[in-house]
């Protein structure tokens, strides 16, 4: 391989790693080093009008869908497998898919920037698709607000 080759290649290669890493930040804006650790977290909308975040979910980051619709955490059995959860016991759920079988946890704590809640009721679900939705489980215990693409989750003291 010629030299000009190589330098054409370097050139090529770091210009797709650019563009993926510009990719990423829009289609994913609440990375968990951007949210901080303020008691007030501001996520930004995506592009396809939904909240993602980055969370701490007993200390490991998992990514989340902020879900305000949902009544609890609802987390898929990879994830589950992950945080080495274990079922207290099975539950009849009824979600917008129908009707299905999940598994009631405890999580020691969920954290997105600086907002943090500890003891927190989620179920594990195996047929979710996603990760993690975040529901009102944790954001019932914060002071939520929607406003012009961004939703700003304060930390309330009890």
């Amino acid at each position: 391989m010629s030299r000009n080759t190589l330098i054409v290649a370097i050139i090529w290669l770091s210009l797709a790693g650019l563009i993926y890493y510009l990719a990423d930040n829009i289609q994913n804006p609440n990375k968990i080093n951007r949210l901080g650790e303020a008691s007030t977290v501001v996520l930004k909308r995506g592009l396809d009008g939904h909240y993602r975040a980055e969370a701490l979910i007993n200390g490991k980051k998992i990514e989340v869908l902020v879900d305000t619709g949902a009544t609890g955490v609802a987390i898929s059995q990879g994830v589950a497998d992950k945080l080495n959860l274990k079922s207290i016991n099975a539950i009849r759920t009824n979600t917008a898919n129908g009707d299905s079988i999940g598994y009631m946890v405890r999580l020691n704590s969920v954290k997105v920037g600086g907002v943090e809640a500890h003891d927190v009721a989620a179920m594990i679900a195996p047929g979710l698709d996603g990760d993690v939705l975040l529901g009102m489980s944790f954001l019932g215990r914060m002071d939520v607000r929607l406003y012009k693409g961004q939703m700003t989750i304060k930390q309330v003291d009890d």
